[in-house]
């Protein structure tokens, strides 16, 4: 059983909890996962969100999700999702820290631009696949989605 928390202003509590829930039902339905997600405003730092892991790096299983609150909902959607693929790189292990660095795969990532970094290569990648299938699952008539928690008919 996974728990989403959110918090801030601006935001659509719902839409919020439905995109992290069909994540984590999708992607993770036996991991026990706790997500915080606050909304405030990003726009001085010039980044729309952020993910981080909350406590033990090793295994980690409560993660800090930011988001900017001035996003339309389709780039909402697309950086939730974003987010979300960081923490699944936490979970699978293929975000670390080793040796006081930031690591993809075993190598660091400050080993090139931001743009370039290979973890958000593919958080860049994955946000387009993710939110492509979001929204089939969301038209698939045979699926119902309720915060924190899916069922199926």
């Amino acid at each position: 059983m996974s728990y989403i928390i959110t918090s801030g202003y601006g935001y659509s509590k719902i839409l919020c909890e439905d995109v992290t829930s069909w994540f984590l039902n999708k992607f993770f339905p036996r991991h026990k996962i706790m997500v915080d997600i606050v909304h405030r405003g990003l726009k001085r730092e010039g980044v729309f969100g952020y993910c981080d892991v909350v406590g033990e790096t090793y295994r980690p299983r409560h993660f800090l999700i930011e988001l900017d609150t001035h996003m339309d909902r389709d780039l909402y959607i697309r950086t939730l999702l974003h987010e979300l693929t960081h923490m699944a790189q936490w979970i699978r292990g293929s975000l670390r820290h080793r040796y006081g660095k930031l690591c993809y795969c075993k190598q660091p990532v400050e080993n090139w631009d931001y743009w370039y970094q290979p973890h958000e290569v593919e958080a860049r990648e994955e946000e387009e696949r993710l939110f492509e299938m979001y929204h089939y699952d969301q038209i698939d008539d045979r699926m119902i989605f309720f915060p924190n928690r899916l069922m199926e008919m």
